[in-house]
């Protein structure tokens, strides 16, 4: 599956934005789904991740209570609803799929297809 990812920008500390990530190719509704994101100088960590079929989400503790993963599987478009935005939260998103569940859905390397990344910048 090919992915997408769109939606970045600036905002003030406080504000929201919306991640898009639509994908192309494959069968979408079966995936494993993620996002992760890659802070100034540091590694790509988990950010969120939804099943496919209970479509059941998990979050890393730093965003949990502000942002929300969400699926559309009519429009092949996996989403990031980032609200109470931080300076911290400045980083380089992307979106991640795998065919299947794994377990360890928060390590990046159990992901097959990325999207390219969007830039989200926070100020304070």
């Amino acid at each position: 599956v090919q992915l997408q990812a769109s939606g970045g920008g600036l905002v003030q500390a406080g504000g929201s934005l919306r991640l898009s990530c639509t994908a192309s190719g494959r069968i979408f509704g079966g995936y494993a789904l993620a996002w992760f994101r890659r802070a100034p100088g540091k590694e790509r960590l988990f950010v969120a991740a939804v099943r496919p079929g209970n479509n059941a989400k998990y979050y890393a503790d730093s965003v949990k209570g502000r942002f929300s993963i969400s699926r559309d599987n009519a429009e092949n478009t996996l989403y990031l609803q980032m609200n109470s935005l931080k300076p911290e939260d400045t980083a380089v998103y992307y979106c991640a799929a795998r065919a299947r569940w794994h377990v360890n859905y928060y390590y990046d390397f159990n992901y097959d297809s990325w999207g390219q990344g969007t830039l989200v910048t926070v100020s304070s």
